[in-house]
């Protein structure tokens, strides 16, 4: 894309309800989103009866159930998926789900999405990578969590298998991420290391570090959404409500146009205001035809659209060709 890709990251966000998760595929659209992603796995598959829910799960979802009853209750179907799909056919917005175990991969392999999203908790899965990796699809890959070595590796596994278009997004896996946890140098950091396209993921409050990253040059843009951020579930409380991500999404938009080229050279909005702007030669009081121009009868003023100031040196001396009143511009 010519554009920064933005993906606007429903996740579990529709609490496993069909009809909540294609109203989120409509905000997306809405708010100018190029892409909506989902998340895709069989909660068996993913978590262990013995995994423990993080903090800021504990937060926001029901404190005495484990970890894999909770994402039970968030899981959608492969149908349910394929609907989604379909949906955002009809809509006229790209669908992506990220896949969590292997025999998702295999289901959406079938849906045939234009890249893979891999999430940070997955770079060190050696069998999910090399699946990934066999499939011969692009990849946008996070990398929260993760070292340079981890993020070497996972990329040496991706392109033995098949995979040679990665792009990398800096992220940093804490829900919300505390500013002074965000480091988006490190975007550079990526980008000069592995030399390849590099993005963000997002999960700050609010925009401003969004919109601070596509600044900085990232060709995707990844931002959890949520149709309301006081829903119960472990995700809605560092998400964007639809306003937010349009604000986001504009904003970008704008950064992308601000930055423009590297050249420096007036630009045809600035020249229109160029003769208001700048000064000439003027007259600093009546000069009659004839009298030596000095700096007590000539000045700089406003319009510019005389002698440039800069050939001051170039008038000083010479003799006036007619009469001159008081601020007229100065001819030779």
């Amino acid at each position: 894309m010519d554009s920064t890709l933005i993906i606007a990251e429903a996740g579990v966000n529709h609490n496993g309800d069909l009809i909540t998760a294609k109203k989120m595929i409509e905000v997306a659209k809405s708010c100018g989103a190029n892409a909506v992603k989902f998340q895709t796995g069989k909660s068996e598959n993913v978590v262990s009866r013995f995994a423990i829910k993080a903090d800021y799960q504990k937060d926001t979802t029901n404190p005495n159930e484990s970890q894999l009853d909770m994402i039970k209750k968030l899981e959608l179907s492969y149908d349910a998926f394929r609907t989604l799909q379909d949906y955002c056919r009809i809509i006229g917005i790209t669908f992506i789900s990220t896949p969590f175990d292997l025999d998702s991969i295999h289901f959406l392999e079938e849906l045939d999405m234009p890249f893979w999203k891999i999430p940070s908790g997955e770079i060190t899965n050696l069998p999910y990578l090399i699946e990934i990796g066999k499939t011969r699809r692009p990849v946008v890959m996070s990398t929260g969590m993760s070292s340079i070595d981890e993020i070497k590796i996972a990329i040496d596994v991706l392109s033995k298998y098949g995979t040679s278009k990665i792009t990398l997004l800096h992220c940093n896996t804490a829900y919300p991420t505390p500013y002074e946890d965000v480091n988006l140098h490190a975007m550079n950091t990526l980008r000069e290391t592995f030399r390849l396209p590099v993005g963000y993921s997002d999960h700050t409050n609010g925009i401003e570090v969004s919109i601070a990253a596509a600044a900085l040059g990232a060709v995707v843009i990844e931002k959890h959404f949520t149709l309301d951020r006081t829903m119960e579930g472990p995700d809605h409380k560092a998400s964007l409500e639809p306003s937010e991500l349009k604000q986001m999404v504009q904003a970008i938009r704008h950064i992308e146009q601000a930055l423009g080229s590297s050249e420096k050279q007036p630009t045809g909005s600035e020249l229109v205001n160029r003769d208001i702007a700048r000064k000439s030669i003027v007259a600093k009081c009546g000069i009659k035809a004839g009298t030596v121009f000095t700096e007590d009868n000539i000045t700089v003023k406003r319009p510019g659209n005389g002698i440039s100031p800069m050939k001051w040196f170039e008038v000083l001396g010479q003799k006036a060709t007619r009469d001159f009143v008081y601020d007229e511009l100065i001819e030779l």
